[in-house]
């Protein structure tokens, strides 16, 4: 019997594959832990979960996971840059952390794309 993976929660995209310990869709590039059974970073019930599924609270410190291009950036913001004091919102198109970046300013983050430090 084969096991079924889940469809991309961002494209629907149904030739998900699993790489490591993420899911991994070949359509739009999205990856997320299948740990988590909802996407990750998800806000169900008020609660926003980093990409491995911990709660964020207001003020924590977080580590991105993975290389993010910033548009007029040359070199984006590396994995494992460390952000301290996020602050959670209620942000557009998934954007839900708050948060000033060392050499980049204030931003907003996508919670799938950290990790509680």
């Amino acid at each position: 019997m084969t096991e079924t993976l889940p469809p991309c929660p961002e494209c629907s995209g149904e030739y998900t594959y699993e790489m490591g310990a993420l899911l991994v869709c070949p359509e739009c590039g999205h990856e997320w832990s299948p740990a988590a059974a909802e996407p990750t970073g998800g806000t169900e019930g008020g609660v926003i979960r980093d990409a491995v599924g911990n709660v964020l609270a207001d003020g924590d410190t977080v580590t991105v996971v993975k290389t993010l291009k910033v548009k007029g950036s040359p070199s984006g913001i590396k994995a494992g840059t460390k952000v301290r004091n996020i602050r959670l919102v209620d942000g557009v198109d998934g954007h839900d952390i708050d948060c000033r970046i060392d050499g980049f300013g204030p931003m907003q983050l996508k919670s799938g794309v950290v990790k509680k430090s």
